[in-house]
């Protein structure tokens, strides 16, 4: 496909010589060819076609060889990437040795933050803000934060912060009723009273009529739209929710308007003090499919682009088992409630949602708030059960160990996509949780070898746990090539197969490697299914060691610091058991982006890397 203006674009200064209708054929050209890669190599669709007109007319108003801009998530910057060098890079986008789908510092000096979990970006500013004045040095700060992200604690704790610091700061609010589900909350409505403010549109309308038709020059059309914008300070009372913090507001801007935003942009650049712009998109603009279903097109595998279908296999997911099991129990017993950070549809709550919308609690990006929101009502004697990606949890870290731990409250975690996530990179690997949970007290953690048995873990974790309990699960399609299902027995594994010689010990996901090793090997070895990160299992460890094998190979999908492996290796050695030990694991490494199974190959953690290397 020809891309004319595009291919013309050697440099970031060529956008600032485009005319009107160059631009749009630039916005249409860009949008495009995120949807052709993107239909081929998955990714985030919606948020990164909602700013195309946004990323054009940053460029057209800051240079970026000096100025800085951050994307909060980092998500939505495709059309970025592809403007700032990387356009033929981006036909790699999230491919093992391709360029990642979010922001890194590593890949371009255009990323100047890396980004991948929400609301960090006002943060960011701020220290850089800061240490471009210590360093008596010249440039701009944009942070680009969303509303989903905007109701995240962490931004309001950087707005508070910014009220008292003097900056030229601009952060620009990027307004699309959307985080990942659709955006609820005070934030938001107090967001939908500004958009709907008729007062101000009419009078916003009749000025720009006057700019319109009036002959003046470009200084005198720039002190009327900041007069429009100061009126609206004044009529739209909602805007105060800023000038409160004597963080200056502008908006709401149309934020497909090139024109209008690049006025704007260079009118706000050159403020002493900070100031946030509100503008008003469309997620998924220019493609109907993502524009009538973002919540689906946010971030998809790959897809057809004249129909729309996505590419998803049909066989059962562990996510489509928590959503089934979920609802069977909460059918039965509604002391049972689900709790989401704004991923209702990526951790299975979709279903649950509709049929108890009573129970359904999805508290947004703010997953510290949604732990101890479910501490509060354990205390009450409900079963909260927190669904929850593995690398957002870390975010609630502290309220895990102080509102539900501490307390020994029955609190259940769902962790959905522990392990190696595959294409999104390093920010949204799940490989952290079994460290720091095993470190906390009263913690369980548990992880299923089969979708069989994550049924059975979550009945077990509800009914028979009183206490907090975490259940990790990898992405994917379930696993359940495993005739042995054993009743859940606390703190207790499950022999797969008794053999000789060779142990293998295995954790959740890994029990299948595990397996197909002894069917590649065609040997009769040991195959242990751990169940149980925490509590360890220590009678099978004395068992496999005391009878006559000579080597015990620990798996887990989890980084080595901390994981099982390592105390398991500890465990033999304060024995003097006589046995070689090998922990597969992950080092203390960053994962780049890949398909899972192009990373475990990698990392040596596949069938062929274990036997390879270890067997």
């Amino acid at each position: 496909m020809e891309r004319r203006i595009l291919n013309s674009i050697k440099d970031t200064d060529d956008i600032k010589k485009l005319n009107k209708s160059e631009i749009n054929l630039l916005s249409k050209e860009v949008r495009d060819y995120i949807i052709e890669v993107v239909s081929k190599n998955g990714g985030h669709l919606a948020s990164s076609l909602g700013v195309v007109e946004l990323s054009i007319a940053l460029l057209r108003s800051f240079d970026f060889k000096r100025d800085k801009v951050i994307w909060d998530v980092g998500h939505q910057s495709y059309a970025y990437k592809i403007l700032t060098g990387r356009y033929e890079l981006f036909k790699t986008l999230r491919n093992l040795g391709g360029i990642s789908g979010f922001p890194k510092r590593e890949e371009s000096r255009f990323d100047v933050f890396n980004t991948g979990h929400s609301s960090t970006s006002i943060s960011a500013g701020m220290g850089m803000c800061v240490a471009r004045d210590l360093n008596n040095e010249d440039y701009k700060v944009i942070s680009v934060i969303g509303d989903g992200a905007m109701t995240a604690g962490m931004a309001f704790e950087a707005l508070n912060n910014l009220s008292e610091l003097k900056k030229n700061f601009i952060i620009i609010l990027n307004d699309n009723e959307m985080s990942i589900s659709k955006s609820s909350g005070g934030i938001n409505k107090a967001l939908l009273g500004i958009r709907t403010s008729n007062k101000y549109t009419n009078v916003k309308n009749q000025l720009n009529r006057v700019l319109e038709n009036s002959k003046i020059g470009l200084i005198f059309k720039k002190i009327l739209i900041t007069i429009i914008n100061i009126f609206k300070q004044i009529v739209v009372s909602d805007g105060m929710l800023f000038e409160n913090l004597n963080i200056n507001y502008v908006g709401p801007i149309d934020g497909h308007n090139v024109k209008e935003l690049t006025e704007v942009f260079d009118t706000v650049k050159n403020f002493n003090e900070p100031v946030l712009i509100h503008i008003k998109t469309i997620k998924g603009k220019g493609y109907k499919y993502a524009e009538e279903n973002p919540t689906l097109f946010h971030g998809v595998p790959s897809f057809d682009i004249e129909t729309g279908n996505l590419e998803i296999k049909k066989d059962k997911t562990y996510t489509n088992i928590v959503s089934e099991e979920l609802v069977k129990i909460a059918t039965t017993n509604e002391k049972v409630v689900a709790i989401t950070a704004a991923m209702a549809d990526g951790t299975g709550l979709i279903e649950f949602s509709k049929k108890f919308p009573n129970r359904f609690f999805d508290v947004g990006i703010c997953e510290q708030h949604a732990v101890t929101f479910a501490a509060g009502m354990a205390v009450e004697n409900i079963i909260p059960v927190v669904c929850i990606y593995s690398s957002f949890l870390q975010r609630g870290f502290d309220q895990i160990i102080h509102d539900v731990c501490l307390q020994n409250l029955h609190v259940v975690f769902l962790i959905d996509r522990a392990g190696i996530v595959g294409n999104d990179g390093e920010t949204h690997q799940g490989l952290f949780d079994i460290s720091y949970l095993r470190l906390i007290p009263n913690m369980v953690v548990m992880a299923p070898k089969t979708g069989m048995e994550l049924r059975k873990m979550i009945r077990y974790a509800i009914y028979d746990l009183n206490s907090p309990v975490a259940i990790r699960y990898p992405r994917g399609i379930s696993f359940e090539n495993c005739e042995i299902d054993e009743k859940i027995i606390f703190g207790k594994s499950e022999i797969i197969n008794w053999g000789e010689d060779l142990a293998i010990l295995a954790l959740g996901s890994m029990v299948e490697t595990a397996i197909r090793i002894k069917e590649k090997l065609n040997k009769n070895i040991t195959i242990i299914n751990a169940r149980f990160a925490k509590p360890i299992d220590y009678d099978i460890i004395d068992k496999i060691c005391n009878s006559n094998h000579k080597k015990i190979i620990i798996l887990e999908e989890a980084i080595k610091i901390g994981g099982i492996g390592e105390d398991i290796e500890s465990y033999i050695k304060s024995k003097n058991y006589d046995i070689l030990v090998n922990l597969i694991n992950i080092d203390d490494e960053n994962i780049e982006q890949g398909s899972i199974s192009e990373l475990k190959k990698k990392l040596k953690i596949d069938v062929d890397g274990i036997i390879d290397n270890f067997l």
